[in-house]
């Protein structure tokens, strides 16, 4: 039954955890008694009210006034807690209160080195940053955004934001400036906060002259504020300095439940980003009950290696909230080698750790022997997220980790600011399984026709209301972007868009991406900010983009390019391409392999057939992956049959 077991937590561990905590609290203050967790699950995901009024209650979120939970259950559309105020920032601020001289922030960085925040310092230096955006004209509802990396000033801005009522969006640094546009330009932000530059992997990567650039193509922008790391602040942008010049109290204005608190983008495969609204309320509650399934308290130091591109940076305040310890890393993983996070991981005695699955696979393929070298009996608990970590990462870990560490692999996405499956701290592990589905996340594994799945792959599907689920896409004044984007293949139903698995024994395998969305070590981008990088250039006329990665196989992303004629591609061309990605989305979307074709295969209506010839590369039976009727130029998927043989035959 199931997958071999890796781990299983003690009784006094299983017991001490704030799972446990919960369950008997729900026996104490609600009269509630469940079986086993997949009865704590199903009442979870039944009685809606029930549950999210005992996630509020028992983490005494600061939620009042709501004159009901859910009046209807709908998706699109769920309206919850309608008449509630909260303030996100006030359950994070909240611990500056009773463990003032505790710390809240730790920073390890090439840029900055090893920096320090307790909690009384962290409040003041939202203070500050409030006064400097009132100064600025900052209101409720205005959106300020960032060109920040993963750092303490970051985190300080948000949360002065989220304080005021505006609204934050972040992009990393090592974005192109095209792809920050393109996210940027759709909410028409009041304030822009950047940093000149940073290191990364012991090198200086100076951004003066593109942020200039793309505060130029923002219109909307009143104030710039530069935090200077390679030289002055230059004419026309204000110092950091000067915005947080004076510690102050920070503020966090009672706003509605479903205020919007950020945008974040994840991307579908054709249009501009979607700029994607959550609100204060929604993501509070995800955050707190999202803590239970990683077993967070104020005794945790919690690192997540991530990007401040990805959601996962995001993810940091569910640790801040329950007044753990957030510890950042700021730069190359790599760098000087893959011990460099386990090293911090050491020193800074950090209780959870959690990556992408390519990270730890990157320190198996480079021999790296964590346990072996360094000092981690601090760690109690490992996170992994981004793509499928398989059984030969588990099997890893375990072996050059740590074997007594408890393994919770989580996936959700962007999309909903949590997860649908991953840990439980009661359960044992299972290799290359997650534990269990979330409480709260009615999550379930689909067929075509709408039936549920036990022991089959399907599709990842949601079938009741979330809180934090998005209250909307910025300007998608209808309605119909998010509805495309979730609702339109099972009506009422939310589609993930991921191939799922769910065991006999409660456990679950994400095989992966089943749509075209490029899925590169975590971080998702819709297929068309290729196309318009490559197809700019003038050799290109047409291009084609598959992200392969599937549990199991190696993660593998070719990028299809017709040429004009006469040209083929050679060296420099290959460089060329590879220059364009590189410069308007990210080094980090490069493909692994430039392929030339004579032309894309289409749809009668025009559309590239991406999801088909994904299917088809990951082994589909080409007679059934698409209708060659249904395509006006059924002969170009022969060039995608033929190469398909070879990748399968090893040629």
């Amino acid at each position: 039954m199931g997958n071999p077991i890796l781990w299983t937590p003690s009784n006094a561990r299983a017991q001490a955890s704030s799972l446990a905590r919960f369950i008997r609290w729900l026996e104490t203050e609600r009269g509630l008694s469940f079986a086993d967790y997949h009865a704590l699950w199903d009442w979870s995901v039944s009685d809606l009210e029930g549950f999210w009024t005992a996630i509020i209650a028992f983490f005494d979120l600061p939620v009042q006034g709501w004159r009901e939970v859910l009046p209807e259950r709908k998706m699109p559309g769920a309206d919850w807690f309608p008449g509630a105020t909260t303030n996100f920032a006030a359950q994070m601020l909240r611990h500056a209160e009773t463990r003032p001289d505790d710390t809240a922030l730790i920073l390890q960085s090439e840029t900055f080195d090893r920096q320090e925040l307790s909690w009384s310092e962290l409040a003041a230096r939202v203070g500050a940053v409030q006064a400097g955006l009132r100064r600025m004209g900052v209101q409720k509802g205005d959106r300020v955004v960032a060109i920040l990396p993963n750092t303490p000033d970051a985190m300080v801005a948000f949360l002065a934001v989220a304080g005021l009522g505006a609204i934050w969006s972040l992009c990393a640094p090592d974005m192109g400036h095209v792809a920050i546009l393109d996210r940027f330009r759709q909410i028409e932000p009041k304030v822009l906060i950047a940093q000149d530059g940073y290191v990364h992997g012991g090198r200086q990567i100076d951004k003066r002259t593109v942020l200039d650039e793309i505060a130029a193509e923002l219109r909307s922008i009143d104030h710039k504020v530069m935090v200077p790391v390679l030289g002055e602040v230059p004419t026309g942008w204000s110092a950091w300095s000067a915005l947080s010049i004076e510690p102050g109290v920070p503020e966090t204005a009672p706003v509605a439940f479903s205020h919007p608190l950020w945008i974040v983008y994840s991307s579908g495969t054709t249009g501009n980003p979607k700029p994607i609204v959550h609100g204060h309320g929604g993501v509070l509650l995800e955050g707190a009950k999202q803590s239970l399934h990683q077993d967070l308290g104020p005794k945790d130091r919690f690192c997540w290696l991530t990007s401040s591109g990805w959601i996962m940076w995001n993810a940091q305040f569910a640790a801040l909230g329950q007044g753990a310890v957030a510890a950042m890393f700021d730069g190359a993983p790599n760098h000087p080698d893959m011990l460099a996070v386990w090293r911090i991981v050491a020193q800074e005695k950090i209780t959870y750790f959690g990556a992408g699955a390519a990270f730890f696979m990157s320190c198996e393929k480079s021999g790296a022997r964590p346990g072996a070298a360094l000092d981690l009996s601090a760690l109690r608990s490992l996170g992994s997220t981004g793509s499928p970590l398989s059984q030969e990462g588990y099997d890893w870990i375990y072996r050059e980790v740590k074997s007594d560490v408890w393994l919770a692999p989580i996936s959700g996405g962007t999309d909903l600011a949590g997860a649908f499956v991953g840990g439980n701290p009661m359960m044992p592990v299972r290799a290359g399984e997650m534990q269990c589905r979330f409480l709260g996340n009615a999550v379930r594994a689909f067929d075509d026709e709408g039936r549920e799945l036990i022991g089959e792959v399907g599709e990842l599907v949601c079938t009741e209301p979330l809180p934090s689920m998005p209250l909307e896409f910025w300007g998608d004044e209808d309605g119909s972007r998010l509805f495309e984007s979730y609702f339109d293949t099972y009506p009422g139903v939310w589609r993930h868009g991921d191939w799922i698995e769910f065991t006999e024994t409660g456990g679950s395998i994400v095989y992966g991406r089943s749509d075209a969305t490029i899925n590169r070590r975590g971080l998702r981008l819709g297929s068309s900010e290729i196309y318009r990088a490559v197809e700019g250039l003038d050799e290109v006329l047409d291009s084609l983009v598959i992200d392969l990665e599937f549990l199991g196989k190696e993660s593998y992303m070719p990028l299809f390019v017709v040429l004009r004629e006469g040209l083929t591609l050679d060296e420099g061309l290959n460089e060329r391409i590879n220059g364009a990605i590189r410069a308007q989305v990210s080094a980090r979307f490069l493909p692994d392999e430039i392929v030339q074709i004579d032309e894309v295969p289409r749809t009668l209506s025009g559309k590239k057939l991406e999801v088909p010839v994904k299917k088809l590369l990951l082994g589909g039976d080409p007679e059934k992956v698409v209708n060659r009727d249904s395509m006006a130029n059924p002969a170009s998927f022969d060039r995608f049959v033929a190469f398909a043989a070879a990748r399968q035959g090893g040629g």
